[in-house]
């Protein structure tokens, strides 16, 4: 299946927001990076490991053709900013890698969807997430594929800036990884 937004000889990015440190390592707000830790793992024919890229201020898996895609190379990146200032880092690495925005896929936290719930879309809104308003900015509204994780809605009246920033339960953490999965199930049929 080609992706939404067409075929392209271009790597394909994946970048999984987040926000940068142990402290935000199981929160809510991390759920984009929950997705790309499942695609490393997946990488044949072993599990594939980030490592650091100065250049663009994220980490980095550059994976051969075979690896996650038959045909495509993949990048796999997480931002080392703080979601708010996501687009900076996913512009250069962008250009770094010569991606077109089309191949272009960030996988963020969506509070208008359940927890375990997945979607796929190009283009459209931010949904009033910042890591997305970040990215659309650096990238001069040029539509690009968004997957969004869902992690449900603050309970009771808690701010939704305090909900993201909070750890999932146990419970939540068995979730989170089917979703994690299910995620990663849905972004490898759009790249091959």
């Amino acid at each position: 299946m080609p992706t939404l937004a067409g075929v392209s000889d271009s790597p394909v990015l994946i970048v999984g927001l987040g926000n940068p440190g142990p402290q935000y390592a199981s929160t809510r707000h991390n759920a984009g990076v929950a997705v790309i830790e499942e695609l490393l793992e997946r990488a044949t024919p072993m599990a594939a490991r980030l490592s650091v890229h100065k250049r663009t201020n994220t980490e980095v898996a550059e994976l051969a053709a075979g690896r996650l895609s038959p045909g495509r190379q993949v990048v796999l990146a997480r931002t080392r900013a703080f979601m708010n200032l996501s687009g900076g880092p996913v512009k250069a690495l962008l250009d770094y890698f010569r991606v077109q925005p089309a191949d272009l896929y960030v996988v963020y936290d969506e509070l208008d969807l359940e927890l375990g719930e997945v979607k796929l879309r190009l283009g459209g809104g931010d949904h009033g997430h910042n890591g997305l308003k970040s990215v659309t900015k650096s990238l001069g509204g040029k539509p690009y594929n968004k997957l969004a994780v869902g992690i449900g809605r603050p309970p009771g009246r808690m701010a939704p800036a305090d909900y993201v920033l909070n750890p999932f339960s146990a419970k939540e953490q068995v979730d989170l990884s089917i979703a994690a999965a299910d995620a990663t199930d849905e972004l490898l049929r759009a790249i091959n």
